[in-house]
């Protein structure tokens, strides 16, 4: 897993205040990701300022997709 927090989110205290918050929200979610799966997480400038239920709820769809289009490919 790796996330991406480019310097259009913020300053360096802000892009690492959204890396720790998303990574805290990425393990819990970890079992939905399949096996020797690879993710990336790219942080958009909005989500410096989103609230965790935000960050949760954009985390949960974009897993969401992936997982499903990963499915339908038959990839892992």
């Amino acid at each position: 897993m790796g996330f991406i927090v480019s310097r259009a989110v913020g300053n360096a205290a802000v892009r690492n205040r959204v890396k720790r918050r998303l990574r805290h929200l990425m393990r819990d979610r970890l079992g939905q990701v399949p096996a020797g799966s690879r993710v990336v997480v790219r942080a958009l400038p909005p989500a410096a300022a989103a609230t965790s239920t935000e960050l949760a709820s954009d985390l949960d769809g974009a897993l969401a997709r992936s997982v499903s289009r990963l499915a339908s490919t038959g990839g892992s």
